[in-house]
């Protein structure tokens, strides 16, 4: 039985096939380069299939409802004169930045799959409480809270690429007919038609001025060919006809990074993961609360270390001990800090933040070393005790504090659950009496120096924080990069440098010889008559 989602499938499908080959497809007819069939398969329809398939999820069956659309575009020329104009106008080009420009500076200020009531009270800062829930309505059934996933996004960005293509298809033809076409020698009086003219009458013939020509058409860097007629003697050269194509780089390396970036957007992941130390896991979690993300590895957190700035709380570097493991294997060790990720795989893994783990799950770590004795590593848990070698001491670990203080009274309290000041409160007895209870602070060496000439350090409360990371893929962020060199290459051709040609004609006329210099240069024009202004000085 036919259903109504499947209709709206094949409608919607044979619909975008269609006016999507139109302005195609009257290129087609305008160039005559390009038989149907390969037109249709290779230009656009196995891309549209693709997207189609990638992006929409479209079943295969549908195929033959795509072909028949963009066939059906092919041939649409009337309806393509008109959409070829539109989507070939630099006004449509314009727009379509300015919208882009000014959606995306949106969905930079409001956080994406971000917490509602933080976009909430950003929004009740710029327009005020009582309108920021309506705003917050409008943006929200716009999209603009995943905005960089929404299809009105995709859609404009995909009219993007259409108008810089066809920008690009319609006048591309004919730059390559200026920057393919050889030069000739100019005709008897067209010297003086260019913008860029010199004209010098000057004492002698043709060949006392010949080498001074060379050498400074070759100083240039032209290459110039000599034309002799029974009148006249001709020097030309061009270079640079190659640059009129680095506009034509820089839209297509826009191209490349608007898919690297639509790639990285419905292929990659975002995302986070909190873990303990000593711990491992296979998966990593989507900011945004959709659920997980097999990694295809596992990842183990081996220690996790903060160092302060003296005598403050603030965190001066935070840094997490990290094993990679395949097949139960590991394959990979790193120590990574904020600046300094971890990347196998296509993952990138930020050092981002850290906290704590409920009370109890840490292993206190202690360096004990008795008057006389020799130092010793114990692991212990609250609650348990540890014998000091060479006295009958026996010291238990009766309490840990993540952040310990003093109020006016000396009485010890936790001033937060991070591990700003971590310390454990050490009671030490001799037959059951009680001779001495002590706090060892991680941070503070003055407290681990016991009475009697003993020693005792926290190193650590190891499984008791975990580390805060930030995980993510992106598979287009290699076209991306090359977009962008592409870009810079694109934007030095374009900006500059330029397409030059130049002639010299020399004729000789009683006794004296007639020299006219005429040049060309599609950019910076002045600064090349000023090199022309150079040759005239040079000759007379």
């Amino acid at each position: 039985m036919i259903q109504l989602g499947h209709i709206a499938s094949v409608i919607g499908l044979v619909t975008g096939a269609f006016l999507i080959n139109i302005p195609l497809g009257y290129a087609r007819e305008k160039s005559k380069k390009y038989s149907l069939k390969w037109f249709v398969l290779i230009h656009l329809s196995i891309p549209f299939m693709i997207a189609a398939r990638l992006f929409l999820h479209v079943e295969f069956k549908y195929v033959p409802f795509i072909i028949i659309g963009a066939i059906c575009g092919q041939f649409s020329s009337k309806v393509g004169d008109k959409l070829f104009k539109f989507f070939s106008s630099v006004k449509l080009a314009a727009v379509l930045i300015a919208v882009i420009a000014f959606t995306s500076i949106i969905g930079t200020i409001i956080e994406q799959n971000g917490d509602p009531q933080n976009n909430l009270k950003l929004i009740e800062r710029i327009f005020g409480i009582s309108s920021a829930p309506n705003i917050y309505s409008i943006f929200y059934s716009l999209g603009f809270m995943d905005m960089y996933h929404s299809i009105w996004f995709i859609a404009i960005l995909v009219l993007f690429c259409l108008n810089l293509i066809i920008c690009s298809l319609d006048r591309l033809p004919r730059i390559s007919k200026i920057v393919n076409e050889p030069l000739s020698p100019l005709k008897s009086g067209a010297a003086s038609k260019f913008s860029i003219h010199k004209e010098l009458n000057l004492k002698g013939n043709i060949e006392n001025y010949r080498g001074k020509i060379e050498i400074f058409f070759k100083k240039l860097g032209f290459y110039p060919i000599e034309a002799a007629s029974d009148i006249e003697t001709q020097f030309y050269a061009q270079k640079g006809a190659f640059t009129r194509y680095g506009i034509y780089v820089t839209h297509l390396s826009i191209i490349i990074i608007l898919i690297g970036s639509v790639i990285g957007v419905f292929f990659g992941f975002d995302g986070f993961l909190n873990l303990p130390e000593g711990e491992v896991s296979d998966v990593a979690f989507h900011k945004n609360g959709s659920g997980e993300q097999k990694l295809g590895f596992s990842i183990r957190c081996d220690d996790f270390n903060v160092e302060f700035y003296k005598d403050t709380d603030r965190p001066m570097r935070y840094i997490s001990w990290l094993t990679i493991l395949k097949y139960n294997k590991e394959v990979k060790k790193q120590v990574i800090e904020v600046n300094t990720p971890l990347k196998y795989e296509g993952y990138t893994f930020y050092q981002a933040n850290y906290g704590p783990m409920p009370p109890g799950k840490g292993v206190i770590v202690l360096r004990v070393t008795p008057n006389g004795e020799a130092e010793e590593i114990l692991k212990l848990k609250v609650g348990e005790s540890f014998n000091l070698a060479g006295t009958n001491l026996t010291a238990t670990v009766v309490q840990f504090a993540p952040a310990l203080a003093f109020d006016k009274d000396w009485k010890p309290f936790n001033y937060t659950e991070m591990m700003n000041n971590p310390a454990v409160f050490v009671v030490f007895k001799e037959k059951e009496e009680t001779k001495l209870s002590w706090w060892v602070q991680k941070r503070y060496n003055k407290t681990w120096e016991i009475p009697g000439g003993h020693k005792i350090e926290l190193i650590d409360n190891w499984g008791g924080q975990y580390t805060g990371l930030q995980v993510r893929k992106d598979p287009g962020v290699w076209l991306v990069y090359l977009g962008f060199m592409l870009m810079v290459i694109g934007l030095f051709f374009a900006m500059f440098t330029s397409h030059k040609k130049m002639w010299v004609i020399m004729s000789s006329e009683k006794g004296r010889v007639i020299i006219n210099i005429a040049a060309s240069a599609n950019k910076n024009r002045t600064a090349f008559e000023e090199k022309i202004d150079n040759l005239s000085k040079l000759l007379s």
